[in-house]
């Protein structure tokens, strides 16, 4: 599968973290986490990696069971903006991406719609690939739910993962990333922008 295409997949939860997202690709356990992952078929690294704005926000719901507490989900709809990375990578890593994301094995088939949102009918949680358009001649996508889960805030460790990834190449300076976290639908009651900073930096 050497002649697949190209694709960006942007992400907004804990793969804005690049070591994070190097567990989908090379396996391993990510920090934090309680799976390990197998990996791709093709372990090479994204070829490129980009920070995006994306219109819309940003809102933590349901329960995860490899960090606990709430998953991030993104709304393309309503004010605000929503910081994402996007990842240069062969189709077939994604769509291995999206198979451990699900829970199933690796080479599960994916098949994606030429425009639009599709549901890849895999995950009971991320189960839509939105089309966020093109990036220099490449679509981007990114993974949503076709469900309004409940609001939940996030793990401490979810949200130092993201908080990881805000720090790498956002230029959002502390204060900022408190805010953009700290502002997100499913934070309160558990964060507010005073135990947000209190995780970011630690009292010493």
């Amino acid at each position: 599968m050497s002649d697949d295409p190209l694709v960006w997949y942007a992400s907004f939860g804990t793969n804005l973290s690049r070591a994070r997202l190097g567990c989908y690709i090379s396996g391993g356990t990510p920090v934090g986490a309680r799976r390990a992952y197998e990996g791709c078929r093709d372990r090479t690294s994204p070829r490129e990696h980009r920070t995006l704005t994306l219109p819309g926000h940003l809102r933590f719901a349901g329960e995860s069971s490899v960090w606990g507490g709430g998953m991030a989900f993104y709304s393309p709809t309503g004010p605000g903006t929503v910081h994402a990375r996007a990842y240069l990578l062969r189709l077939e890593q994604l769509v291995d991406l999206v198979a451990q994301e699900a829970r199933r094995a690796v080479g599960t088939a994916l098949v994606l719609a030429d425009t639009g949102h599709t549901r890849h009918g895999l995950s009971t949680v991320y189960d839509v690939l939105m089309d966020l358009g093109e990036l220099d001649g490449h679509r981007v996508l990114t993974l949503s739910a076709s469900r309004h889960h409940p609001l939940a805030p996030p793990s401490a460790a979810y949200l130092r993962t993201m908080a990881d990834g805000l720090a790498d190449g956002f230029d959002l300076d502390v204060d900022a990333r408190v805010a953009y976290l700290a502002s997100a639908e499913g934070m309160l009651p558990t964060w507010t922008p005073e135990t947000v900073r209190e995780l970011l930096v630690p009292a010493r």
